[in-house]
């Protein structure tokens, strides 16, 4: 990351990370809080990791996958065929596979729980009320140890808020960008 951001010669940005991507995110703050504007957070890992168990990958198996796509939404019909084929896709190509597998391992024995209250930065934490992979209870929880946190919740909704709710998702995103810089237009 801090190499793509020194590549684009960008001082200080806004980080946005949804799930693992939420906890690479927090993990660069961390380390160069000074190149962080602020941070979105939607369904972020960092305080509850577990083994992945049976979960994944079953590498080949079709029907296995569509599930496990279609069990990130609150709404199954959310994982279109053509969602579905790319993570199958995905899991069945050795080094993408590989390569998530090695961040997600890092990710469970990286526990952020005892560096969050460091962050100063405006964080937003955009949560799916109705995430099966990381619960209500976890954003509550991301809020009470981040100093500086909005905690947003939106209703029928997953894990992944910006594929299922869009527009309320986009909405939200919009009135934080605005507390950041009201001057800017953002939509």
């Amino acid at each position: 990351v801090k190499e793509f951001i020194d590549y684009k010669k960008l001082e200080k940005s806004t980080f946005l990370g949804n799930s693992l991507g939420g906890h690479v995110a927090l993990i660069f703050a961390l380390k160069h809080i000074e190149r962080v504007e602020a941070l979105v957070l939607t369904g972020s890992s960092g305080l509850f990791e577990s083994g992945m168990g049976s979960t994944f990958p079953r590498r080949g198996n079709y029907k296995y996958i569509r599930e496990r796509v279609q069990y990130t939404f609150y709404a199954p019909e959310t994982a279109t065929l053509e969602l579905i084929d790319e993570v199958f896709g995905i899991v069945n190509d050795n080094y993408k596979a590989l390569r998530i597998l090695k961040i997600a391992r890092a990710a469970q024995r990286q526990n952020l729980r005892e560096e969050l209250g460091k962050l100063k930065v405006p964080v937003l934490l955009v949560w799916g009320l109705n995430d099966n992979i990381t619960p209500a209870h976890v954003g509550h929880e991301f809020h009470k140890l981040l100093p500086n946190s909005t905690l947003r919740f939106i209703d029928q909704c997953g894990h992944a808020a910006m594929m299922e709710q869009p527009e309320r998702f986009n909405q939200v995103l919009d009135d934080f960008l605005h507390t950041l810089n009201p001057l800017v237009e953002t939509a």
